[in-house]
């Protein structure tokens, strides 16, 4: 049986897997590697470290506005981010927790990001200009 998340050491564990997964995609890892320098991940995954433990276990550890940071992204790519790249990060972020952990806070942490992608994806749609809104959907 596998333990929930219990501990910022679990969450660590998530966001080094579930990033190590999505710089390996064929979809998502251009995206970051685009975005992130390969000498700026360490500090990027502790900042997403104190994102994902500030929404699991309400720890007010996270600074910053991950809206801002992704309305930048879809900028610097002609607006192309849609369903499809939020699809994919969500399916990598159910797997990666579907074969770490389990319980209430795994659940939990499902169900955040559903509603993260939904809400990301929803601001960046009514940003984007009305010529590229057709070719994102």
């Amino acid at each position: 049986m596998k333990s929930d998340i219990l501990q910022r050491e679990d969450v660590s564990l998530l966001v080094h897997q579930f990033y190590g997964t999505i710089r390996r995609d064929d979809l998502l890892g251009p995206i970051f590697h685009h975005h992130i320098a390969d000498d700026q991940w360490a500090e990027h995954l502790e900042k997403l470290t104190d994102f994902w433990e500030t929404n699991i276990f309400g720890v007010a550890k996270f600074k910053g506005n991950p809206t801002v940071a992704h309305l930048a992204v879809d900028q610097k790519h002609d607006y192309g981010i849609g369903q499809i790249h939020f699809g994919r990060w969500l399916q990598v972020w159910f797997a990666t927790i579907t074969d770490l952990f389990e319980g209430e806070n795994a659940d939990k942490a499902k169900e955040a990001a559903r509603r993260m992608a939904h809400t990301q994806f929803m601001f960046l749609w009514y940003q984007k200009p009305d010529s590229v809104k057709g070719k994102t959907a």
